[in-house]
C-alpha cells in the first residue's frame, strides 16, 4: 500500500470499503447461526467512530522502541476476560489504580520510564481449547467471551450472538472515556499513587518492601526540594494505552481504518493488539491481519515455539525491522523458561530485529487445584519472571516488560503471596470467567519483587 496520502475520492472509497481481507483459515472463531446478521453488524462497526487514533498508536510505538533498547520498561496488565457487567466505574478505577501503583514502583526499580498498557476496553473474546463444554448430560458451545456469548450455562445464552459485537464496541468506548479521565484528571498524580503504596506497606505482611518505599519517598522529597512543580508537569497525569488480543476478526476487521495522514491501515479497536499462542500460524488470517495494520503488535510465544518459525513471523510482521513495531510476549512456564527461551532470543537477535521482549508469567503456570479450581501459584509466577531476567542477562539482551492478568479487587484466584492464600481459600472469592488473576495485593507484591530484579539489571 502506498505511503503517500491518497486524494479525496480515493480516501472516501478506502474509508467506506476499509480493507480487502484475504480469505484465509481463521481458528478460534464462533459458528454464527446467521451470516446475514453478522454482515449487518460488521457494516455498523465499519461506520462507527474509532475507539483510538492512529497518532496515539504511533506514540506507543515510539515508547515501545525505547523499551526495546532498555530505555523504558513495559507494564501490561488487566483482566483475563472482561465482562460487560463488570465495566463499572469502581472496577475500572481499581484496575487502573493497581496498574498505576505497580508502575510507580517499577519506575523506581528500573530507573527508566514505565510504559503503561491496560489489558482492557477490548479483552472480550477468549480462545478455548475445546469448542464445547459438557456438564452432566448437557453439551453446549464453550463460553468464548462476552463479545460472542454468555457465561451462563444455557442453550440460548451460549448461542453466538453478533449483536454482542456492538455492545462490546460501546462498552469499550465508555471504558476508554473513563480511563482517559482517570489518567489525566489528577487521579494519577504521583504523590497520590505513592501514598497508596505507603498504605500497602503499612500492612505487616509487606514490611519487607519498606526500604524501597522509603527510597521512593526520599526521591520525591528531593524533587520537591529542587522546585519541581508536580501540578504543572507530567507527574500529575500519565500516558495510558489500551490493548487486547485481536482474536475475533468479525470485530477487528471492520474496526480498521485508513489513516488520512499516510493512507496506512490501523486497527482502531485498541492501541496495541496481539496474536495469541493458538492463532499465530504464518499462513492464517490472524497473522495476515497483524501484518496489514500499522499499530504496534505483539505475538504470544509458548514453550513449543520454534525459533525458525519465530524468525518467519518477524519477516512477515516486521520486514523493515522497525523498533517498537513488534513485541514478543513469552509465556514459557516457570519450569521451561530457562530451557526454552534462550534459543528463541538468540535466533531473533541474529536477525537484527529490535523487538520488545515481555514476560507473561501467568499462562504457562496454570493448573487445577485439589478443589477443582483453575489457579496459579504466586511463587511460580515470580520464578518465571526471575528466569526471564536471567536469560536476558546471560545473553546480553533487554528484558523489556511484564504482562500480567490482574484485578483491582480482593479476589482469591491465585495461591500464595504474603497473604498466603491456600487451596481452601479459592472458593471465597473466585470470580473470574476464565483464567485466575492476581488480586490487588498480589499485584503490588509482584511489582516490588520485580523492582528488586530491575534494580540489579
Amino acid at each position: 500500500m502506498s505511503t503517500t496520502a491518497p486524494d479525496s475520492s480515493t480516501m472516501h472509497r478506502l474509508l467506506t470499503e476499509q480493507v480487502e481481507w484475504a480469505d484465509l483459515p481463521a481458528l478460534q472463531q464462533p459458528r454464527w447461526p446467521d451470516a446475514g446478521a453478522v454482515r449487518a453488524v460488521r457494516g455498523e462497526l465499519a461506520a462507527a467512530p474509532p475507539l483510538v487514533f492512529a497518532g496515539e498508536c504511533d506514540v506507543l510505538r515510539s515508547r515501545l522502541a525505547a523499551a526495546a533498547l532498555g530505555e523504558a520498561f513495559v507494564l501490561q496488565g488487566g483482566d483475563c476476560a472482561e465482562r460487560f457487567s463488570e465495566a463499572t466505574a469502581d472496577n475500572i478505577r481499581d484496575r487502573v489504580k493497581t496498574i498505576l501503583q505497580m508502575a510507580a514502583v517499577l519506575t523506581y526499580g528500573a530507573s527508566t520510564p514505565v510504559v503503561k498498557i491496560g489489558r482492557l476496553a477490548g479483552q472480550y473474546a477468549k480462545p478455548r481449547s475445546k469448542d464445547t463444554e459438557t456438564r452432566g448430560d448437557v453439551t453446549l458451545p464453550a463460553f468464548r467471551g462476552d463479545i460472542i456469548n454468555d457465561f451462563e450455562f444455557d442453550a440460548d445464552a451460549r448461542t453466538p450472538d453478533p449483536q454482542r459485537l456492538l455492545r462490546a464496541y460501546h462498552t469499550a468506548s465508555s471504558t476508554l472515556n473513563l480511563v482517559r479521565a482517570f489518567t489525566t484528571g489528577g487521579f494519577a498524580d504521583l504523590r497520590q499513587v505513592h501514598e497508596w503504596n505507603r498504605g500497602f506497606i503499612a500492612n505487616a505482611a509487606y514490611s519487607r518492601y519498606e526500604s524501597i518505599a522509603r527510597e521512593i519517598d526520599r526521591a520525591m522529597k528531593f524533587m520537591l526540594a529542587c522546585g519541581v512543580d508536580f501540578d504543572s508537569t507530567p507527574l500529575s497525569g500519565v500516558e495510558f494505552f489500551a490493548s487486547h488480543e485481536a482474536l475475533l476478526l468479525d470485530y477487528e476487521q471492520p474496526l480498521t481504518r485508513i489513516d488520512s495522514r499516510t493512507g496506512n491501515p490501523y486497527a482502531v479497536s485498541g492501541h496495541f493488539v496481539w496474536v495469541g499462542e493458538r492463532t499465530r500460524q504464518l499462513d492464517h488470517a490472524h497473522v495476515d491481519f497483524a501484518a496489514r495494520i500499522h499499530n504496534p503488535i505483539g505475538v504470544k510465544l509458548g514453550p513449543t515455539a520454534d525459533p525458525d518459525d519465530v524468525v518467519q513471523l518477524i519477516d512477515r510482521l516486521d520486514p523493515e525491522r522497525t523498533p517498537g513495531r513488534l513485541t514478543f510476549i513469552t509465556r514459557m512456564g516457570a519450569g521451561n523458561v530457562r530451557d526454552k527461551l534462550p534459543a528463541i532470543v538468540r535466533r531473533v537477535t541474529e536477525t537484527g530485529a529490535k523487538v520488545v521482549w515481555i514476560c507473561d508469567p501467568m499462562h504457562g503456570n496454570t493448573f487445577e487445584s485439589s478443589t477443582g479450581y483453575k489457579t496459579r501459584e504466586f511463587d511460580d509466577i515470580i520464578e518465571e519472571v526471575r528466569g526471564f531476567f536471567e536469560v536476558h542477562r546471560d545473553l546480553g539482551t533487554v528484558p523489556g516488560g511484564l504482562h500480567v492478568e490482574l484485578t483491582g479487587n480482593d479476589v482469591t484466584e491465585c495461591l500464595g503471596g504474603s497473604e498466603k492464600i491456600i487451596d481452601a481459600d479459592l472458593e471465597k472469592r473466585y470470580e473470574t470467567a476464565c483464567d485466575p488473576r492476581l488480586n490487588h495485593q498480589q499485584s503490588l507484591e509482584l511489582a516490588f519483587l520485580v523492582a528488586e530484579m530491575l534494580s540489579k539489571r
